[in-house]
């Protein structure tokens, strides 16, 4: 029987990767997807005899999630990729998650043979008849074409239900391998210890820190160097599943030391907590005295607020009273609205705690003037209520509503609003303590390749192009996925603190066409080039003045307009999508991501890798990074640079990678 199953899911492993053409509508032309199916986590990223190995997370029967097991690519160059069938299914009741795969050079294992070391894949074991995670080995002699489920499995197992996602490497000066391994809900990583890969002890735990929001997986740990010295430090990586700044799923990092037992934190790397600033004014609305005069239409707005978010709304906020506008009176699936009194706007900000669901229009305040939205704002998919602020100034004097609005049924159909506050300046939530590596709303599970050799040095990774909230709506077929493109880690000191840099990996400069550089052009001049191009595939670099802000639109034929914001001088980087290509599959789609951003010797410098439904941008040499998905109609990519000057630019047509 289990052979049956086995010789089932290879079948239909190669099945998955047959009948596409790879030229489906929004398929990615230069990024990795698999032939059919749904694909999420990197695993088992290895590089040996000339191969880097590429598995992930796979469903073999469908394109959702579901039936987790390895499939398998590998490439010569980091940008052209060979499928290969199932490498690890499921089986037994125990589904192959997130992990790792290393090269056992010494043996240490006993599984190698003739000489040659075993590829070891390092995993965790996910069982569908009980609440258990627990860590596995399987091991290939064949260059990973084959693999073997170790007999003693499982090699590490503490009874827990979330205990995930090991990142396995050998560490020299203690001559052990190392593991770090997530316990998910505790939001704490743990360290072991082990001489052979099977028998392993505790060594340490870390955490919690940083980010704590959303549930903690898969994690990596390694060295990195300091740009312009010769120096390094240790770094975490680390994956959490909500409370990315752009919301939903998303990627931290973390800074340190390790000596083979605990990493210690470098201090002055790791932001400092800032807490909220509440503004002195006029408080428009408390809910004390429950909606009083505004106008309450349909169920969900009821006589009394939920209980629940209270504590949180006071730790947040300062506040005293349990009183606030909440929709979720008879559960998520009632809808309704909250309208207040008509008012003057008299001051330069509107401030208000929110919190609840994150639809898009469907669950969010919005401020009316003449009858129209001009500001709006959506929770946070958390009952902790946190600020937010329009600043208004243009409109003082005129006459307008605040609104607040329920019209979402199902998950997250609620939400949570107090203390709207007139004021001079606006209110600031209080700040994670937290680095990001990617402030798009794509980029995930991010881990790195092991094993590259010595004479190589890069460190390199990649990550699942997409997010938790909406990844399996998507508007993809028979596909669902993509992963980014592989980038080259480095640290930076940055005002006495270390900070990430990912550049794109240098083999993609092998699928660049021939394209024009331009000194000191104008945006026009800029945009003509592009237009002469005639290609959805691009690969960009331009340097700018940090004096100015500058507004790049991309737009295709019939579907709408995006647009990059380049602020350094307010210090920020931001891609718009929400009016670009089709974005009704999900409410949490659409919106507006922002990466922190600074002048580097006056200029500001951008880097910007199309696809057909992806940009990933990369300001000042990857010491920012946004990563976004869309979802447009063929058809070449239309740029337009507005009317400054360049100080530098330069624009390649992309080849396709599939053929």
């Amino acid at each position: 029987m289990k052979y049956c199953l086995s010789l089932l899911f290879t079948v239909v492993s190669l099945l998955a990767q047959e009948s596409s053409s790879y030229n489906e509508l929004h398929r990615p032309q230069f990024h990795f997807t698999p032939a059919k199916n749904w694909m999420n986590d990197p695993n088992g990223m290895v590089y040996y005899e000339g191969e880097y190995h590429l598995f992930y997370q796979f469903n073999p029967f469908g394109n959702k999630w579901g039936h987790m097991s390895w499939g398998h690519a590998v490439s010569n160059d980091l940008v052209h990729w060979e499928h290969l069938p199932l490498a690890l299914e499921e089986e037994n009741n125990v589904m192959i998650f997130s992990g790792c795969a290393v090269i056992d050079w010494r043996n240490t294992s006993g599984f190698g043979n003739d000489g040659k070391p075993p590829m070891i894949a390092i995993y965790t074991g996910h069982h569908t008849d009980k609440k258990r995670q627990d860590q596995r080995l399987a091991y290939s002699t064949d260059k990973g074409r084959t693999w073997t489920k170790y007999a003693n499995n499982p090699v590490i197992d503490i009874e827990y239900a979330d205990f995930r996602d090991p990142k396995v490497f050998w560490h020299e000066p203690s001559s052990q391998w190392v593991m770090i391994v997530t316990l998910s809900s505790e939001k704490k990583l743990r360290l072991y210890g082990s001489p052979d890969l099977k028998d392993w002890t505790k060594l340490s735990d870390f955490g919690p820190h940083g980010s704590t929001k959303g549930v903690w997986e898969c994690p990596d740990l390694f060295p990195l160097p300091v740009e312009g010295t010769d120096a390094s430090k240790w770094v975490i990586i680390l994956n959490i599943g909500g409370g990315a700044p752009a919301g939903g799923s998303g990627c931290q990092y973390f800074v340190g030391d390790f000596d083979g037992k605990t990493f210690t934190l470098h201090e002055p790397s790791q932001p400092k907590h800032q807490p909220a600033f509440i503004p002195k004014g006029e408080v428009f609305a408390d809910f004390e005295n429950r909606f009083g005069a505004w106008k309450v239409e349909g169920e969900a707005f009821g006589t009394a607020p939920a209980t629940g978010a209270v504590n949180c709304q006071q730790t947040v906020a300062g506040f005293e009273g349990n009183a606030f506008a909440n929709s979720f009176h008879g559960g998520d699936k009632t809808i309704g609205k909250l309208t207040s009194p008509e008012f003057e706007i008299t001051r330069n900000a509107i401030s208000f705690l929110i919190g609840g669901g994150a639809h898009h229009t469907n669950t969010c305040i919005n401020l009316l003037v003449d009858g129209a939205v001009v500001r709006t704002a959506k929770g946070n998919e958390d009952e902790q209520l946190d600020w937010q602020s329009w600043a208004v100034p243009y409109l003082k004097g005129r006459k307008a509503h605040i609104e607040i609005l329920d019209r979402w049924t199902e998950g997250w159909g609620h939400i949570n609003v107090d203390q709207i506050i007139f004021s001079d300046k606006p209110a600031t939530p209080a700040m994670t303590p937290a680095l990001w590596a990617d402030y798009g709303r794509d980029f995930y599970a991010a881990v790195s390749w092991s094993d590259i050799p010595r004479t190589d040095g890069r460190r390199i990774w990649l990550g699942w192009m997409s997010n938790w909230q909406y990844a399996q709506e998507v508007p993809t077929s028979p596909w669902r996925s993509a992963m980014t493109v592989p980038r080259t880690l480095s640290l930076r000191q940055v005002d006495g603190a270390y900070r990430l840099l990912q550049k794109p990996a240098k083999e993609l400069t092998k699928i660049r066409g021939k394209g024009n550089a331009l000194e000191n052009s104008s945006g026009k001049a800029a945009s003509e080039l592009i237009g002469s191009l005639d290609t959805e595939l691009l690969d960009i670099e331009l340097t700018l003045d940090a004096t100015k802000v500058t507004e790049i639109y991309l737009s295709k034929p019939d579907s709408g307009t995006a647009m990059i914001k380049v602020d350094p001088v307010g210090g920020e980087l931001g891609f718009y999508r929400s009016q670009f290509g089709e974005t009704g599959f999900s409410s949490h789609f659409p919106g507006v991501h922002l990466a922190p951003l600074r002048a580097m010797d006056g200029k500001v410098t951008l880097r910007l890798l199309i696809d057909r439904s992806s940009i990933e941008i990369f300001a000042n040499e990857g010491e920012s990074v946004i990563t976004d998905l869309f979802f447009t109609k063929p058809g070449a990519m239309e740029i337009d640079f507005g009317d400054g000057t360049i100080d530098r630019f330069a624009a390649y047509p992309l080849e396709r990678i599939w053929k």
